[in-house]
């Protein structure tokens, strides 16, 4: 027994470093793109308490004057952030700060917030943002450029993380861990399986075409993690979509503290192993425990499994744009923080109690 798992151990560690390796090599870099006369591109902005980090965004988006409009959905925020947006407001025309009202029965908060904007937006491109997100220099072109010469209905972006805290290192960088060493990006666009898709919720632009025939917020309107949920369906649709990482002009701050960071990733850990837990355990246990079958079946060989190790964290953390050294030192601490998270949702689920956003979130 003790030798099978040493083979999957074995087995799981190069499967891994292969797509990180895949994904540092072939990533996406975006070409030069521009804005022809026709392109209007809508900024939609989901906005919950983001008092702190919206105008982070909004002062580099009225920096764009390629942007066609800028609409602003205040989801029942208890802090400043309609200040904050009707200070923007004053700066430039092109935003639309819309007061939003009592959620309907059956929908989540984002999922609505995000259907609601699409209904008010007058672009033939949807760029959906969460708040926290910061834009720099010509991107949005850039992306929409590669939307239109890829004929896609949808691309999103992984931004590059902003870590500052202790528990954030230890907690953040786990998302570009997972996805990284798990799905070639690649096959996001060329695979014509439902399963070789992902999406993130931080950036999505979609061919407003596409959006508005499907209405893909509404379609998920209870989906606790609308973003992967969309993604599989477009592609269930035969539509063409894209996932990028690791470009240095999207950033962002997803959370400021391990607590946050667990409860955050409490609400959709699960989902980025396709919902099934035994995957997910699984992935935590060779990634955290399969040095031990082969430390005892290959002990002559066992450097090879570190150098495996080594390489892995190096090739997914230059695809994400992060922190080599930092990722290495950490790395113990992120294998202690999927096992807490997966342990926690778990919990909550079992007691209907995953909150986001200061509301209950069934999952």
């Amino acid at each position: 027994m003790m030798y099978v798992f040493a083979i999957l151990a074995v087995f799981f560690l190069g499967m891994q470093c292969i797509d990180a390796l895949v994904n540092f090599l072939f990533s996406v870099r975006l070409k030069k793109g521009f804005f022809s006369s026709s392109d209007r591109v809508s900024v939609l902005i989901p906005a919950r308490n983001e008092e702190k980090k919206i105008g982070l965004l909004l002062e580099q988006l009225i920096l764009n004057k390629n942007i066609y409009e800028i609409l602003i959905y205040n989801d029942e925020s208890t802090d400043q952030t309609s200040r904050v947006v009707q200070d923007f407001q004053k700066k430039d025309s092109r935003i639309t700060f819309i007061q939003g009202f009592s959620l309907p029965k059956g929908w989540l908060g984002k999922n609505h917030a995000c259907d609601a904007l699409s209904k008010r937006a007058q672009g033939n491109y949807l760029l959906f943002l969460d708040a926290d997100v910061i834009l720099y220099d010509d991107l949005i072109e850039d992306v929409l450029f590669y939307l239109k010469t890829k004929r896609l209905g949808l691309v999103s972006l992984f931004p590059v993380q902003i870590l500052k805290t202790f528990g954030e290192k230890a907690s953040v960088p786990i998302i570009n861990y997972i996805l990284l060493t798990l799905l070639p990006l690649f096959l996001v666009r060329l695979s014509p399986f439902s399963s070789h898709a992902a999406a993130n919720g931080q950036f999505m632009l979609f061919d407003a075409s596409i959006y508005h025939k499907i209405k893909p917020h509404a379609h998920f309107k209870s989906a606790a993690v609308e973003d992967i949920a969309i993604a599989r369906y477009f592609k269930k649709q035969k539509i063409k979509i894209s996932i990028l990482s690791g470009d240095s002009r999207c950033l962002c701050r997803m959370y400021t503290s391990y607590r946050e960071a667990l409860n955050g990733f409490s609400k959709n850990i699960y989902h980025l192993f396709g919902n099934i837990k035994i995957f997910a355990f699984g992935f935590w246990l060779f990634s955290s425990l399969g040095f031990i079958p082969v430390l005892f079946i290959w002990p002559d060989y066992f450097f090879l499994y570190v150098l495996g190790v080594f390489f892995t964290i190096v090739f997914y953390s230059l695809a994400a744009r992060q922190n080599v050294f930092l990722s290495l030192i950490f790395w113990p601490l992120h294998l202690i923080f999927i096992l807490h998270v997966l342990l926690y949702s778990l919990i909550l689920k079992k007691r209907k109690s995953v909150l986001w956003k200061e509301r209950l979130i069934y999952s």
